[in-house]
């Protein structure tokens, strides 16, 4: 046998000070093994991992002795194996009734499945996070067994805990830190909350109230585990994060918590909630009981008071780490696990409301949420990865060593040497070097969190603050004003917020903040294009938003934010007025991946769906409301992808109209789910509707304000049928009340504002018809009294949601009625005449200004000639009505050979100074009437030139004598 020890020995590259102790201790287990009459064969690299474990733990060395047959054949293999220790201990037998029995039962499994954990993780069988979550799955058994034996000696004595109602309840235990986050170190402490859903009392003989009940409850269950016996302890077990902490009830109501947490709960209390899991007890009821607090815990909007939670936090713990020296301490220490925990729980809690993704109690999990939605960048995320796993294994097996919650390495050399040689490192030294890198890695990318980059003071900060006070008591002067270099509009806005209701009713830490923001305000706005403009329109921001002081944090604490959003309200009128219409906005002006952000129609679409998950509540003024934020969101988006020169006029009229047609799919998912709750569904496949969508958003081409051209077409076969609802309509009345609710919805005006206006004049017959008609009613009318005009609306339009085979079937009747054959020079007339007639009716141009859409050359006399095109050449080309977009149909006319290739070149460019003139009027928020700039009159005059070569007779460049 000592050949066998020393070749063992000699195959781990020990250094010399090991090697003695290590087979020292060998040499006596395998003495106690045969004393024991324990089998043992040191064979097939059997000694070597045998000793691995010597070498990482010398409470693995005292389970062992106490229970050798785990080194017998069948041990081996157990240790070996892999499994879930959690349910291997629930589908085995219970505890026994007699307490002194159950507490050496808890203990001895605790410490042999502890062992087998120690065993796979030195022997790198397991990785740190199946190491993690096997040790939380054994302690969330350990309880639940605790729990059980707990509740059947109260059951003895005092009855089943029962609700008012007399069902039968069970208390739940709620585990938040590691435990919470299923990863849970080796042998820390468990943080528990525990809770029960309704008052109530015991059925038994010696009833008790539930609260009562609860309290003796809990003193029996944490003793089970806490009590220290000869087989020790099963977990140190800390109560502290319940409500009132240390002087608070044992256990608590649902409503009692809700209660609390409403009204006093505080910022750290949020944090510790991030980890929040039910682990024992009644798993349904703890689910329910997450759901309730979530609002407590993940606010609706962004919410950047999480910095000032997080900056108190921080601060206790430097004081702690100082007081008590602790700098070398893995977890509370500078660039210690702490930090890395604190930057992933910042971005949950900010933005936890409204991404369900980030409301996850595992950092690991958490931070590849934060990472794949693009809250924390893909290389600080895999730093911060790297870091956490190194000081999180280096901690694991500080534990391991003798089974005691530490959380620093040992100052002992020969035990810090074993350390660091059973972590493959080659000396203490080495450890320390890699443990210091990662160490400096998270102090660098945690320390911009907590810093901020808000001067403390700004020019002029004192003068303004005097003015702000003096114009709170009614005391202000001109001459401050003056000193202030305000002018009138500037001082009557800030005049306006100082005697505000929202002002007036803070409370003085919110007024402290708000003081703290204004000359920062001031100063942002001063340094913007226009501060004439800028600074009024900051203050009445400021107003809007006096009382949400998620808000006003944001503000203060993203200073490049608050200039970005001086330059906005200076440059981007339209884009100020969404903010200061829907503050809410100002989360995307924040968005640290606002450069990134996806803007494709597919996306647009995805981010819609994945804003609709994130409801906690389903109903549809809910969801609307959602749908709304989300459009007002990404259309603000595009808005600053567009204002930053990110994304050119065309694709950003490409994206707003996807855009609608993802909201229009929205609505329509709504309104159907409405419409099939209060009167069932029709018969047939699919939903037999469509929505067509005309103008601009049939043609890939909206604006930041357009409304929406559309017609409701149904399944025509389905009209007479009923719906199998216990109210059933008929398929006709149906069909009607779904286009009522689209239009209804679409118009409704939330605190997100209005989705958008809807015309649906271009329905056949227009507004004398009903809103909804049969596909075979809209084919006849089209195939037999629709006039020119309305072919040409037929050219831009297409279904943008609905059922695939109406679909199908309008594209069908769409190509049939624009192939018709036509005589050109008629279709040129007719167009001519008709572009005329919208001319003198809405062209507001004049001899200084040209209207970019109505003016001679303008934005519609372009459109009219393309459908004009189409119309004239669609018979003898049938793939000219696959097109809806102005570029496609310049393309497919090109193609055709019914526009030369300089003639296309000429439209193109004009379509794409137009439309960026068209848009930017609309950011800067004024009338598409711009100057009569010579480049801009040249693409103008070469759309007419391209126009009358082609037979359409449209207006001349010059305006007329008594334009308007």
């Amino acid at each position: 046998m000592s050949q066998a020890i020393s070749s063992a020995t000699a195959a781990l590259p020990l250094a010399p000070p090991l090697r003695a102790l290590l087979a020292q201790r060998y040499a006596d287990l395998v003495a106690h093994l045969r004393v024991s009459g324990v089998p043992y064969y040191d064979d097939a690299g059997v000694a070597e991992r045998v000793q691995r474990l010597l070498l990482v733990s010398d409470f693995a060395y005292g389970v062992l002795r106490a229970q050798p047959h785990l080194l017998a054949p069948a041990g081996l293999y157990w240790l070996g194996s892999g499994g879930d220790p959690g349910a291997r201990l629930l589908a085995g037998p219970g505890l026994p009734e007699e307490r002194g029995a159950a507490l050496a039962q808890l203990r001895q499994r605790r410490a042999r499945e502890a062992l087998r954990l120690i065993f796979r993780d030195v022997n790198a069988l397991d990785s740190l996070e199946d190491t993690l979550a096997d040790t939380s799955s054994l302690y969330a058994a350990l309880l639940e067994l605790a729990l059980r034996h707990a509740e059947r000696s109260l059951r003895a004595r005092h009855g089943m805990l029962r609700d008012a109602r007399g069902q039968a309840q069970r208390m739940v235990v709620l585990a938040l830190g590691k435990l919470g986050g299923s990863e849970l170190n080796f042998s820390s402490d468990v943080d528990l909350i525990l809770a029960y859903p309704e008052e109530g009392s015991s059925d038994g003989a010696r009833a008790l109230e539930a609260s009562e009940y609860c309290a003796r409850l809990t003193r029996e269950f944490v003793g089970l585990l806490s009590e220290v016996t000869a087989d020790g302890q099963v977990a140190r077990v800390d109560l502290r994060l319940r409500p009132y902490g240390s002087a608070g009830r044992p256990a608590w109501s649902f409503a009692a918590m809700e209660a609390y947490y409403q009204s006093e709960g505080r910022d750290w209390e949020r944090y510790a909630w991030i980890k929040a899991r039910p682990v024992a007890g009644d798993l349904v009821a703890g689910r329910q009981l997450l759901a309730q607090l979530r609002p407590f815990v993940y606010r609706r909007y962004l919410d950047y008071t999480a910095f000032a939670g997080l900056r108190a936090m921080k601060t206790l713990i430097d004081a702690e780490v100082a007081r008590k020296d602790l700098a070398e301490n893995l977890k509370l220490g500078p660039g210690g696990i702490r930090e890395i925990e604190f930057s992933v729980q910042l971005e949950q809690l900010i933005r936890g409301g409204r991404e369900p993704g980030l409301r996850e109690p595992s950092l690991l999990r958490a931070l590849a949420a934060a990472e794949r939605r693009g809250f924390i960048a893909g290389e600080r995320a895999r730093l911060l990865r790297r870091a956490w796993t190194l000081l999180r294994h280096v901690e694991n097996r500080v534990q391991m060593y003798v089974d005691a919650q530490t959380h620093a390495l040992p100052a002992e050399p020969l035990a810090r040497l074993r350390i660091a040689q059973g972590l493959d490192y080659a000396d203490a030294a080495a450890l320390d070097t890699a443990l210091a890198a990662q160490r400096a890695v998270v102090s660098a990318a945690f320390a911009p969190i907590l810093g901020g980059a808000a001067p403390a003071s700004v020019p002029g900060q004192d003068a303004l603050l005097a003015l702000w006070r003096d114009m709170q008591s009614g005391s202000a002067t001109p001459a401050e004003l003056s000193a202030c270099a305000l002018d009138a509009e500037a001082g009557a806005a800030l005049q306006a917020l100082a005697g505000s209701h929202a002002v007036r009713s803070m409370s003085e830490s919110a007024r402290a903040g708000l003081e703290r923001l204004l000359p920062r305000v001031l100063h942002a706005a001063r340094h913007s294009a226009a501060p004439q403009l800028a600074l009024p329109r900051l203050l009445r921001l400021l107003h809007n938003i006096a009382r949400r002081s998620a808000y006003l944090a944001l503000l203060e604490e993203a200073p490049a934010a608050l200039q970005r959003l001086a330059s906005l309200c200076a440059e981007r009128a339209f884009l100020a007025g969404r903010v200061l219409a829907q503050p809410l906005l100002l989360d995307d002006v924040l968005d640290p991946r606002i450069e990134q952000l996806p803007l494709k129609a597919a996306d647009i679409a995805t981010e819609i769906a994945h804003l609709l998950d994130a409801l906690d509540e389903r109903g549809p003024e809910q969801e609307l409301e959602r749908i709304n934020e989300a459009r007002a969101s990404l259309a603000f988006r595009l808005g600053l992808a567009f204002a930053d020169a990110r994304a050119d006029a065309q694709a950003t009229a490409r994206r707003l109209a996807a855009l609608a047609e993802a909201v229009l799919n929205a609505v329509l998912r709504l309104a159907e789910g409405e419409l099939i709750a209060r009167h069932g569904r029709l018969p047939g496949p699919g939903l037999g509707f469509c929505v067509i969508g005309y103008g601009s958003l049939g043609g890939h081409e909206l604006g930041f304000a357009s409304d929406l051209d559309v017609a409701f077409v149904y399944d025509s076969a389905r009209a007479a049928a009923s719906s199998d609802g216990a109210r059933p309509l008929e398929g006709a009345q149906w069909y009607q009340r779904l286009a009522q609710r689209v239009v209804h919805w679409l118009g409704t005006v939330t605190r997100a504002g209005q989705l958008y206006a809807i015309d649906a004049r271009l329905r056949p017959d227009g507004s004398k018809s009903l809103l909804v008609q049969s596909m075979d009613a809209y084919a006849g009318y089209q195939q037999q009294r629709a006039w020119t005009w309305e072919h040409q609306a037929l050219v831009r339009a297409r279904v943008v949601c609905g059922d695939a085979q109406m679909g199908a079937s309008f594209a069908q009747l769409r190509q049939r009625v624009l192939a018709r054959p036509r005589v050109p020079a008629r279709v040129a007339a007719e167009v001519s005449a008709m572009r005329e007639r919208w001319r003198a009716e809405r062209d507001r141009s004049d001899a200084e200004r040209f209207d970019l859409k109505q003016g001679a050359g303008g934005l519609l006399d372009l459109e009219f000639l393309l459908q004009g095109l189409a119309l004239a050449h669609a018979a003898r080309v049938p793939l000219l009505t696959a097109n809806t977009s102005t570029a496609a149909l310049i393309g497919a006319l090109e193609n055709a050979r019914a526009l030369a290739s300089a003639s296309a070149a000429t439209l193109r460019a004009a379509h794409g100074v137009l439309l960026q003139r068209a848009l930017t009027c609309t950011l800067d928020d004024r009338p598409r009437l711009v100057a009569r700039e010579p480049a801009l009159m040249q693409h103008a005059a070469g759309v007419l030139r391209v126009a009358a070569a082609c037979g359409f007779a449209f207006a001349s460049l010059q305006p007329a004598p008594d334009s308007r």
